[in-house]
């Protein structure tokens, strides 16, 4: 019998087993839209207790329907064929048939571990492992390992020759997929590593550490929901083009419940996309920026009034500069917070014009509580106190730092003069475009600082409320949200996640980890990357610092991906070729896949480059059918954007920054030369050679970037 036609049985075999899963789906769907109805229907009786029975009703069967439907796609990926003759269907979520006998085992239980952490030399009473691939409810492939043959009973049929690197030459799409079906023994390591404390996955690129992260997110929600889910997990990447990328993998697992954001976003009121210069950025996430800012959290109000004038019953009341600088600081001893002590300042405005009221007699001077309601009660007197000690903004106090004047005294002694240089005039602009990235961390700290005004806390009315313990639901699209805003709504500035992940982590300066680390407090956290991507100019020392600080005493649990699935091995050397230039003795990830396709380099003159680029972009385009990343110098995105415009939309223009984390088919890489300058710029240029997984381009004026 051919090859072929044995490979035609068996997925016939799998495909008689997946119609009876889809079945059975389409059964369990209709059941729960049935259960939502018939909630529903139960307000029909009119109790209050029928209401909350309802409320119930509808709640559990839109969440199981909701599941029902995000895993339609590739339902069943896998089988294990077992030592005691069982046989197990390993997939994206749990379902059993009409006798509660397992039709498909969620790849999250105990019970499919093996499926990804059988070998042959430890094969954990696995015979045959079978990955099923397959399009919607089709199966359209099968790739086995035989990993006990000697157990193998007879006639077993083993098909295929690798289902992990057939799976690796797909082409990627424009989000990042899933690798549930072909997670390998090292990354099921760290995926189901013990849920408290830190795990922290480190590993060069295509080794799958952004992979591992999500699908340990997933299984973690899996493993203990009322934990996870209760408290919340929050996954923070680079940027915001690294979180649109990762923003479908938790969904197409089944879990939605995870807050994504970036380094950009992950303040409350903003969404910095601007990125400063990397010496910039480096004094910006420095420490002692702390102490600058702390400073300024503590100065006299620019422009604000440096003296005090009022007319009394007849007597003129004055306190001029150095009265009103003395108030302020006995108000506003170091570690106070701003705008918590705002009243203290208010008073002792009030003491010092008691107490110059009563040395100059003025006349009829009444109780000091009458003359305190007096001058209250006074509009140029409570313009001044607004005026004097307003309420402080993060942002407010950060633009101080665009004077010149001001920003050298407040980073006197802590940044030496060529910081202040070169800090100076980074701020310019944040009035008119807003914060950098580095920015929010600043804005963060300062928000620490300044703290908040007490405020009475506003009531948040519930829409679904009718009385004391009873909940109304009345629309198809309320009954969704029912099912679905009690596990997704959280403040709007939330710090209590249970689990804190932290992507490209090499790249979080100190400040920025401090600014991660109250959003982490009691939470157990997995820390990803590669030291040797990192774009982190400053003090090393001052770096672990800070992340120890943020991750507390909590007891770490390290993981080391060794094997790099994304890139072809003649990419990788390329990519491999310049880091060693700087890191000789890195151990650097093994390539296992070759496509016999060498990288090409475009040397051209500056005239001709828009062309040549576009030109490179397009040919990429009959070459691969995934995406196409054009990297660019930072400076230059938006210009060499503009070459490429009108390519369809596969065709993606980011900067070599942004590529961090990212994955395409493709890449055209445009003057690899201008990253090179220091350190930083090779690690950097090492990053940008490493995101293809099938063709590699490099084009620009500067050949010398070479090794």
């Amino acid at each position: 019998m051919s090859d072929a036609t044995v490979l035609q049985q068996e997925i016939a075999v799998e495909q008689e087993h997946v119609d009876r899963v889809y079945t059975r789906l389409t059964e369990l769907r209709r059941d729960a839209s049935r259960a939502e109805k018939e909630g529903y229907q139960l307000a029909g009786v009119g109790t209050f207790g029928a209401l909350v029975e309802r409320d119930a009703m509808v709640f559990h069967a839109a969440r199981r329907r909701h599941a029902l439907d995000t895993e339609y796609e590739g339902l069943v990926f896998g089988r294990l064929d077992l030592l005691t003759g069982a046989t197990h269907y390993v997939g994206r979520m749990g379902i059993r048939d009409e006798s509660s006998q397992p039709l498909v085992v969620d790849w999250r239980a105990p019970a499919a571990a093996a499926f990804y952490r059988a070998t042959a030399a430890e094969p954990l009473g696995v015979v045959r492992r079978r990955m099923i691939q397959s399009s919607r409810e089709k199966v359209t492939g099968i790739e086995d390992d035989l990993l006990d043959p000697e157990a193998a009973p007879p006639g077993m049929r083993v098909v295929g020759d690798g289902a992990l690197l057939a799976s690796l030459s797909k082409a990627t799409g424009r989000g990042m997929r899933d690798i549930v079906a072909t997670i390998q023994r090292e990354q099921d390591d760290a995926i189901r590593s013990q849920a408290s404390g830190v795990t922290v996955v480190t590993g060069g690129p295509g080794t799958g550490k952004t992979a591992v992260a999500l699908h340990r997110a997933a299984y973690l929600l899996y493993s203990d929901r009322n934990r996870f889910a209760g408290g919340g997990i929050l996954v923070v990447g680079p940027s915001g083009v690294f979180v649109d990328y990762i923003a479908t993998v938790l969904p197409s697992l089944g879990e939605d419940t995870a807050t994504l954001r970036s380094l950009g976003t992950l303040v409350a009121g903003y969404e910095a996309t601007r990125v400063d210069p990397g010496e910039v950025a480096a004094i910006k996430g420095s420490l002692r920026m702390r102490r600058v800012l702390e400073r300024a959290s503590h100065d006299a109000v620019p422009g604000g009034p440096t003296e005090l004038r009022l007319l009394y019953r007849g007597t003129l009341l004055r306190l001029d500069a150095a009265d009103l600088e003395k108030v302020r600081r006995k108000a506003l001893p170091r570690g106070a917070r701003r705008n918590e002590v705002r009243g203290h300042g208010f008073d002792g405005v009030f003491d010092a014009l008691w107490a110059q009221a009563r040395q100059l007699k003025a006349s009829g001077l009444p109780e000091k509580a009458d003359f305190e309601a007096d001058l209250a009660d006074r509009g140029d007197f409570r313009e001044f106190l607004k005026a004097w000690w307003p309420r402080f903004t993060p942002t407010r106090v950060l633009r101080w730092l665009a004077d010149p004047a001001r920003l050298r005294a407040y980073a006197n002694g802590l940044l030496s003069r060529e910081e202040i240089a070169t800090l100076q005039g980074s701020f310019d602009a944040l009035a008119s475009e807003g914060p950098t990235i580095a920015d929010v961390a600043l804005l963060d700290e300062l928000d620490e600082l300044l703290g908040r005004p007490r405020r009475p806390a506003k009531k948040t009315k519930n829409p679904f409320h009718v009385r004391d313990g009873i909940q109304e639901v009345s629309t198809y699209s309320d009954r969704q949200a029912a099912a679905r805003t009690p596990h997704m709504q959280r403040d709007e500035d939330y710090r209590d996640y249970a689990h804190v992940v932290v992507d490209e982590s090499q790249d979080v300066s100190p400040m920025q980890w401090r600014m991660i680390g109250r959003r982490g407090s009691y939470a157990s956290w997995t820390i990803v990357g590669d030291p040797a991507q990192t774009a982190w100019s400053g003090d090393p020392d001052e770096l672990d610092r800070a992340r120890d600080r943020a991750l507390g005493s909590r007891k770490r649990n390290s993981y080391a991906l060794t094997t790099n699935y994304r890139n072809s091995s003649e990419i990788f050397e390329v990519a491999a070729s310049v880091i060693r230039t700087i890191m000789p003795d890195l151990p650097l990830p093994r390539a296992v896949r070759s496509t016999g396709v060498d990288p090409v380099d475009v040397v051209t003159d500056p005239a001709a480059l828009p062309e040549v680029v576009r030109e490179l972009a397009e040919k990429q385009l009959s070459d691969v059918d995934g995406t196409i990343g054009v990297i660019t110098p930072v400076p230059r995105r938006d210009e060499m954007a503009g070459w490429v415009q009108g390519l369809p939309e596969r065709v993606q223009v980011v900067t070599a920054l942004e590529a961090k984390g990212m994955e395409y088919d493709a890449v055209v890489l445009v003057e690899p030369g201008a990253l090179t300058r220091d350190r930083s710029g090779i690690r950097t240029l090492y990053v940008a050679l490493s995101r293809a997984t099938q063709r590699l381009t490099t084009v620009g004026t500067d050949p010398s970037w070479h090794p």
